[in-house]
């Protein structure tokens, strides 16, 4: 049973919620100003501050909105304008903490409706026009859609084109190609093209849609580096936060959480051990190594276990569990030799013993279920080891929570995403998790779909070792593109010493 927290938490949380609705809800809840009968009653769902303008230094007006994205999470609006000298400005800020991992988003745009995909841009965000290899550095943060951030761009390159052009022809002459095949994008007369964002804070996103196709929105996450956190102002440099006193807590803190209870226990100096590299790894037995936190990037440790899987081959399970910041982490590494084929395999759900097996998903395997829209991308998820049911009802637990804000279980789905999602998308998502739900209680036939590159996913078989007729199993060639991003294609496995002697003796 998970531990609840103290009542100084749930007092935060129900803050943070009243202070970043959607503003719809703002709107629809907000107060008037002043008696009944009144001629002029005053209406806001902004703050406004009195600021000073940075280019007439008169004052002018900053206007805060602080509101929630769905799929997204807390921001801040922020607005300034100057009645002297009618400089504008506006920006956003994340409300949220720093996440755990950074996160890379991918869309490949093939009509106009995705030029009107909503767009976050934190200041530590890149973004990126693949297609142009063009990107915007990380700067000032952006609130707007696709078409917004290539216009952006656009009026960017505009803004001294004709002082670029009489100083250097040749650059203004190319700079000019890029510019007019801008201008086709936000005009719809060119598609496809692929757009990215990428953000080392885990801050900034692209909307998503359900019954996505493959290849065209991607999201996957990763871990920083020690330069990207020095930039977000994380490592070892940063003081640590004070330490928790549990001694006011309601419930005390399961046993499985405990540092004493992990196998090997944690030394009681707090000097991290690795047990890993003194004899041969045995199944079924703990180890334990120090690592350093994705979060917080301080020293923490890490259990490992190597679990033989029936009929398939040893998978290692890795928890990662920080002191510092609480940063836990669940992984499952499939291990042996690149295979050399891929392979994909495709489970028949028609009854709700299939919603029982286990299964494996690789961190590199794609997820899909035509019948209920559904798709996950390589990475997204991570590696995952648990049963067809249980990963169907994390994946609708993650969306329920970034679409709408619910828990998993909540009733109420179409009334709720904030006004920036427009009625079309709420019903369209709410009938995605209807047909979702179906098919996690067994009331909805339908087909999983596993394919993994690295042949590193597993579904179990009821007939083993006679081949089950509910499961599919078919190897297949790689692709040039999954050659490249697994780094098969620079792998060099054969004569490589001799290789790298001769290139020493250059």
């Amino acid at each position: 049973m998970a531990q609840q927290p103290n009542g100084d938490c749930l007092q935060g949380a129900s803050l943070a919620q009243d202070l970043f609705e959607d503003m719809g809800s703002r709107v629809n809840g907000m107060t008037t100003n002043g008696q009944a009968g009144d001629d002029e009653v005053e209406q806001r769902v902004t703050d406004e501050i009195e600021s000073l303008c940075m280019n007439c230094h008169e004052n002018g007006t900053t206007r805060l909105l602080l509101t929630r994205i769905p799929f997204f999470r807390e921001i801040v609006i922020m607005s300034f304008s100057c009645p002297h000298c009618r400089l504008q400005n506006n920006e956003i800020q994340s409300a949220g903490q720093i996440q755990e991992k950074g996160a890379r988003y991918a869309l490949r745009v093939e009509s106009e409706s995705d030029l009107q995909r909503q767009v976050v841009k934190s200041d530590t965000c890149v973004f990126r026009i693949e297609d142009l290899d063009l990107e915007i550095p990380p700067g000032k943060g952006r609130y707007t859609n696709v078409e917004g951030m290539i216009g952006t761009v656009k009026q960017d390159l505009e803004s001294h084109q004709e002082e670029r052009t009489q100083q250097m022809p040749e650059v203004g002459e190319k700079v000019a190609g890029v510019i007019n095949t801008l201008t086709d994008m936000v005009e719809g007369r060119r598609f496809p093209f692929m757009i990215s964002v990428d953000d080392p804070s885990g801050n900034s996103t692209i909307e998503p849609k359900p019954g996505e196709a493959a290849g065209k929105w991607a999201k996957s996450e990763y871990n920083r580096t020690s330069a990207q956190n020095a930039v977000l102002g994380l490592g070892d440099d940063v003081p640590p936060p004070a330490p928790h006193d549990h001694s006011h807590d309601d419930t005390e803190t399961p046993c499985e959480y405990h540092a004493d209870g992990m196998v090997p226990s944690l030394p009681a100096n707090g000097v991290q051990s690795n047990n890993v590299d003194e004899d041969d790894i045995i199944e079924n037995q703990v180890y334990e190594f120090p690592a350093q936190c994705p979060g917080c990037t301080r020293q923490c440790s890490t259990n490992m276990k190597m679990v033989n899987i029936p009929y398939f081959k040893q998978v290692v399970l890795m928890s990662t569990v920080c002191e510092h910041c609480g940063y836990r982490s669940n992984e499952v590494k499939t291990g042996g030799e690149v295979p050399e084929k891929g392979r994909k395999i495709t489970l028949r759900v028609s009854k709700k013993e299939d919603l029982m097996r286990d299964i494996l998903k690789s961190e590199s395997a794609a997820l899909a279920c035509p019948e209920l829209q559904l798709r996950v991308e390589p990475g997204t998820m991570g590696g995952r080891f648990t049963t067809v049911e249980g990963i169907l009802t994390q994946i609708r637990r993650d969306l329920r929570s970034q679409a709408f804000g619910l828990e998993d279980g909540d009733a109420e789905v179409a009334e709720r995403g904030g006004d920036s999602m427009t009625e079309a998308s709420k019903q369209s998502w709410s009938t995605f998790f209807d047909s979702l739900s179906e098919a996690v209680e067994g009331k909805k036939e339908f087909t999983l779909i596993l394919e993994d590159p690295l042949a590193g996913s597993y579904v179990q078989s009821l007939t083993a070792p006679e081949p089950d007729p509910q499961i599919e199993v078919e190897d297949y060639e790689r692709t040039e593109q999954e050659m490249e991003d697994l780094g098969l294609k620079d792998m060099k496995t054969e004569n490589y010493a001799e290789e790298g002697v001769q290139e020493a003796g250059r």
